[in-house]
C-alpha cells in the first residue's frame, strides 16, 4: 500500500506543515486538532479492528465520522458545541487532503457534507463589580506570592488577556513610558493594551531587576507559570472571596470570567464596542456584540435613554435632548 492512500502521512502532514506553515494557527487551535485525532484515530481503528498506523483515508469514511461524532455525545456525553469543534477538525483535515491529492476529492466531499448540529449560545459568566473587588481584596498582599497573585489578577482584568496570552507575557512586552502591553494572541495577532497606573506599579515591582527576556509570571519554583497554573489562581482566590461576598459562589469563576468581566465592564463604562473589540483582540465584531446582548445593565440603561414622558409625548423636542443623541450617535 503506498503511503499516499495511508492516513497517518497525511496526519503528519496536516500537523505539521499546513497548520503551522500554512496557517500559522496558534498553539492552542494545534493542540485542538491533534487531540482530536488522538480520539478519532483510536476509535476508527477499534472498529474496523486495524492498526492505526494501517489505516486509509478511506477507512475514515462519512458513516465512520457520523459513528465517532455520535460516540462523542452519547458516550463521552460531549456537548453539541463540543461535537461541533471536532467536526470542524474533521473538515479541516478532508479539505487539506481533498486539495492535494485529487483522488480523494470525492471522499473529501462527502466528510464536509456532515453538518454541524445546531446549538444554542449559552450565556456567558461575569463579575459584578464587587464580585471582581472582591477577587482583587482577596490575595495576601504582603508576601511575594500574594504580590505577584495580585499583579496577576489585575493584569488580566485590566488587559481582558487569556489565560494563554498572560503565561507567555515577556517583560519586554511591557512599555514602562506609554504605560502599555503587547500581547500575542490567536494566530500570532498582536495588540496593543493600555495599562493602569496601579497595573504598571505592580507589574514593575514584579519585574524589578529581572532580565527583559524572561516571563513575567513565575511560579512559586521560579519557572514560567502555565495557564493551568493561571487557572488555578483564579480559582482558589474566587473561592477565598466566596466568604465575603457569597453570590461568587453560584459562578464557575476562571480566567476567561475574568477576560468576560473586562469586556463587560468597559461597556458599561461607555467605551465603544469596537475598541472593546480591538482591546480583546477579537477578529469578528460578532464575537464581541455578544457581551452587549448578555449585559441587562446597559439595556436597561439603553432603554431608559428613550423613556417618553408620562403623557406619551416627549417635554422637549428629541432633536434638542443632547443625552439621547449622545446615546443614539454612541451605537
Amino acid at each position: 500500500m503506498t503511503d499516499h492512500a495511508l492516513l497517518g502521512p497525511w496526519v503528519r502532514r496536516f500537523l505539521l506543515e499546513y497548520l503551522v506553515h500554512e496557517r500559522n494557527l496558534s498553539i492552542n487551535t494545534q493542540r485542538s486538532y491533534r487531540d482530536m485525532l488522538t480520539i478519532l484515530l483510536p476509535y476508527v481503528g477499534d472498529q474496523l479492528n486495524k492498526s492505526v498506523d494501517r489505516l486509509t483515508v478511506t477507512d475514515l469514511s462519512a458513516d465512520m465520522v457520523r459513528q465517532f461524532l455520535a460516540n462523542l455525545e452519547e458516550k463521552r456525553h460531549c456537548l453539541a458545541a463540543t461535537r461541533n469543534q471536532r467536526l470542524g477538525g474533521v473538515h479541516a483535515l478532508a479539505r487539506f487532503i481533498g486539495e492535494n491529492s485529487p483522488e480523494h476529492v470525492e471522499w473529501c466531499e462527502q466528510i464536509r457534507l456532515i453538518p454541524f448540529k445546531k446549538t444554542t449560545q449559552v450565556s456567558i459568566t461575569y463579575l459584578e463589580k464587587q464580585e471582581m473587588d472582591a477577587l482583587l481584596a482577596s490575595p495576601n498582599r504582603q508576601t511575594p506570592q500574594g504580590q505577584r497573585d495580585y499583579a496577576m489578577l489585575l493584569f488580566l482584568y485590566n488587559s481582558g488577556a487569556r489565560a494563554s496570552e498572560a503565561a507567555e507575557l515577556r517583560i519586554a512586552n511591557i512599555d514602562w513610558h506609554t504605560k502599555s502591553v503587547r500581547i500575542t494572541g490567536k494566530g500570532n495577532k498582536q495588540r496593543i493594551c493600555p495599562l493602569w497606573p496601579t497595573t504598571i506599579e505592580q507589574l514593575r515591582t514584579l519585574a524589578a531587576q529581572r532580565d527583559p527576556e524572561q516571563f513575567l509570571f513565575l511560579n512559586r519554583n521560579g519557572h514560567p507559570i502555565t495557564r493551568f497554573g493561571i487557572h488555578t489562581l483564579v480559582e482558589r482566590y474566587a473561592s477565598k472571596a466566596c466568604k465575603q461576598v457569597p453570590s461568587l459562589g453560584k459562578k464557575r469563576v476562571s480566567p476567561h470570567v475574568v477576560r468576560h468581566t473586562s469586556a463587560t465592564h468597559m461597556l458599561r463604562s461607555g467605551v465603544d464596542i469596537n475598541t472593546v473589540r480591538a482591546l480583546l483582540g477579537h477578529v469578528s465584531l460578532n464575537t464581541t456584540n455578544i457581551y452587549a446582548e448578555t449585559d441587562l445593565e446597559t439595556k436597561a440603561r439603553a432603554l431608559a435613554a428613550c423613556t417618553p414622558a408620562a403623557d406619551g409625548k416627549p417635554s422637549t423636542p428629541w432633536r434638542l435632548q443632547p443625552e439621547l443623541m449622545k446615546f443614539l450617535r454612541g451605537l
